[in-house]
């Protein structure tokens, strides 16, 4: 029976620890199933961190609003572990009348969903970050916003899922899904099998291929994102930081390091693995946006850089979702590269999913089935 558990979680990233997490509170066995030696490995603890609810779809809102006002705040007294969240606002930079459209719909949009957002010139937008190049002409400011430590968030709730019982298990790389009598029943490995009453898939891209073996189809494909990490500086600013441009996004960490996200458009991957890879090339060109921006930088080294695949969902939001025709199995992928700074509200939603019990939020806009053609 030790390969036996209530539910089952293929996927070790924040949105399954997550999950385990908020799962093992309720009382329930878990087993978390992670192909990769290392807990986290992909984009879960190598991300810009942002806890915002700016700039996004407004079926992703809500879900970013409640775990900003109902989570965050106390989320690293919960998990007894500085998740090194910061609540001091996020700027969405500009510099050209297009880049200010562009600020003004997300901000008309968000401001209509019921977020604290509005539109900022030139000069305000400096007297909240001084270090802003004088080409910054406005920005949408949203003062709730924020960020976290994601490789710090992504361990704690590991660690405090693991005192509650929940067994983790790294290497081990799944094959399959197995229905049993019409329900989703087992997963295979390709050291074992192991069985519970209830499914959850998050294992970001990968999660398309073992849901295609059941007849289910998730629109979404890789997208290449690379970060940097710079050498220590003087605390600054800790906003969040963006651009109209998506020419890059970050913050600075309570270590002093900047973070900062980015894509220069060439997908550079190592031949021998497939793993993904940062160049000089690819690195430099995004150094070149942010300077733009934050010229008081261009001397600041940069002392690592990494790259990760993002799971893009056809229309930008993930698939959070029960599936009919396969009872048993709940889906939770395709998060397009903004899940980290709504995976606690995700993880407490897929806990209640799971438990049958009637979800906090509603979330039918993320249903798996809505690229299906109306007929």
């Amino acid at each position: 029976m030790k390969n036996n558990a209530d539910i089952i979680i293929i996927g070790s990233g924040v949105i399954g620890n997550a999950a385990a997490y908020y799962l093992a509170k309720k009382g329930c066995s878990v087993i978390v199933l992670e192909k990769s030696e290392s807990i986290g490995n992909g984009g879960s603890s190598r991300n810009g961190g942002g806890v915002r609810q700016s700039g996004r779809d407004k079926r992703e809102l809500p879900l970013a609003m409640y775990g900003i006002k109902n989570i965050w705040p106390t989320l690293s007294e919960e998990l007894d572990m500085d998740v090194e969240y910061y609540q001091q606002g996020n700027l969405r930079l500009g510099k050209t009348e297009a880049h200010l459209d562009i600020l003004s719909g997300l901000t008309k949009d968000a401001a209509a969903g019921g977020l604290e957002v509005r539109m900022i010139g030139g000069e305000e937008a400096r007297a909240i970050c001084p270090y802003l190049s004088q080409e910054v002409t406005g920005a949408s400011w949203c003062p709730t916003d924020g960020h976290a430590n994601p490789m710090l968030t992504t361990l704690a709730y590991y660690r405090k899922a693991r005192q509650l019982g929940v067994r983790f298990i790294t290497g081990e790389g799944v094959q399959e899904i197995r229905k049993i009598r019409g329900k989703a029943r087992q997963v295979v490995t390709q050291n074992a099998v192991y069985e519970g009453a209830t499914i959850i898939l998050a294992a970001g891209y990968e999660s398309r291929e073992l849901a295609s073996q059941l007849g289910i189809d998730i629109p979404m494909t890789q997208a290449l994102l690379e970060v940097l990490v710079t050498e220590a500086q003087p605390p600054m600013f800790y906003q969040m930081l963006g651009t109209a441009a998506a020419d890059f996004y970050g913050h600075q960490s309570t270590h002093g390091s900047f973070v900062f996200g980015g894509s220069s458009g060439f997908e550079g991957v190592n031949r021998d693995n497939g793993t993904p890879t940062t160049a000089s090339i690819t690195a430099s060109c995004i150094c070149r946006g942010i300077m733009k921006y934050f010229p008081m930088l261009e001397d600041v080294k940069i002392v690592r850089t990494w790259a990760g695949w993002m799971d893009v969902c056809a229309d930008m939001v993930p698939v959070i979702s029960p599936v009919e025709e396969v009872p048993g199995l709940i889906i939770a992928a395709a998060f397009s590269g903004h899940g980290f700074g709504i995976a606690p509200t995700v993880g407490l939603l897929l806990s209640e999913l799971a438990t049958a019990e009637t979800t906090t939020l509603d979330l039918s806009a993320f249903r798996y089935d809505r690229f299906k053609a109306k007929i």
